[in-house]
């Protein structure tokens, strides 16, 4: 085995072992909640959903190609390409944009009640299953056209023209304009929601900054009551910024790594800049999960007693 196939592999399962761990248990801790509460608040179903697109992406796309990387599978034909591609795609792409619909949806969370912001807040819950829907049919639609021109790389010594190489399978665009149109699409795909979210994140910012500052006067004015019943609401807003920081941060290297490519002809028969933009594509589907469990407590105290029941069932079986 090749040293740079090692080191792709050994990223890939570093992904693998951190995001499918991850993402199962937010999946289950909110399961749980669902089960005991027998509803999901708005932020909480959209985390869930958030939880399942990452899990997709993780064990769709770094999963599979831990496995052909030490050739332990053979995954990678016409057919899988397609596949692969399809729901990678499909679900990277679900991941950016239920990252936006929670920023958004927190942002609205703290506009004041009677509030035009805090009627679309309720609007948007009471047809959040829709949302959900059309989110996916509009991201399953713009990964069409990819998926036609999917082809596995195995029986292929050259990669034609306009093909850009994705190491095990190639996408060979039929024309340099296709090709184009495509990239300049994908990258709109993921710059409109990450200004929105990232302008929705200020918002929420400049909103802690002031309430910081009027806990601090009520504090200097001798007032217990600084915090209120807000706390939980300031906690899940930290956390809504810390997921679109991590967003902006890696999605950003991601597109700017694809407009290289689309830029630079040359690195279009390498799969290195391919394999770069999937890594930092699926890194934050790995490390979001982590963000959440460390700032949810609803996700902490669920798996804390699935945990807890572990511990028990495993003592009494070696009773």
């Amino acid at each position: 085995m090749a040293s740079e196939v090692f080191v792709r592999g050994m990223l890939y399962l570093s992904l693998t072992i951190v995001g499918i761990p991850g993402n199962v248990a937010v999946i289950v801790a909110f399961l749980i909640l669902l089960y005991q509460e027998k509803q999901l608040l708005t932020a909480d179903a959209i985390l869930l959903h958030l939880a399942c697109a990452n899990l997709l992406v993780v064990a769709v796309r770094a999963l599979l190609e831990t496995l052909a990387s030490f050739r332990l599978a053979d995954i990678f034909g016409n057919t899988g390409c397609k596949s692969v591609i399809f729901i990678y795609r499909t679900s990277r792409s679900l991941s950016i944009w239920l990252t936006f619909l929670l920023s958004a949806y927190q942002c609205l969370s703290i506009a004041p009640p009677g509030s035009r912001w805090a009627a679309a807040r309720v609007l948007l819950g009471h047809y959040l299953a829709f949302v959900f829907v059309f989110l996916w049919v509009i991201n399953a639609c713009m990964t069409t056209a990819a998926t036609l021109f999917s082809f596995s790389t195995k029986n292929e010594t050259s990669l034609a023209e306009n093909s850009i190489n994705v190491q095990f399978c190639s996408v060979n665009f039929p024309s340099k304009l296709s090709r184009d149109a495509n990239g300049a699409v994908q990258v709109a795909r993921d710059v409109v929601p990450m200004a929105f979210m990232t302008l929705a994140s200020l918002i929420i910012l400049v909103f802690l900054y002031k309430h910081s500052q009027q806990v601090r006067g009520l504090r200097s004015g001798g007032s217990g009551r600084a915090g209120g019943n807000g706390g939980a609401e300031q906690r899940a807003a930290k956390a809504v910024v810390a997921l679109v920081t991590l967003y902006v941060a890696l999605y950003g290297v991601d597109n700017g790594l694809w407009v290289y490519t689309l830029t630079v002809k040359s690195t279009m028969s390498s799969s290195l800049i391919s394999d770069l933009r999937v890594f930092f594509g699926s890194l934050y589907t790995a490390l979001s999960p982590l963000v959440i469990i460390a700032s949810n407590r609803k996700v902490n105290s669920r798996l804390g007693c699935v945990a807890h029941v572990a511990e028990k069932t495993k003592n009494l079986s070696n009773i």
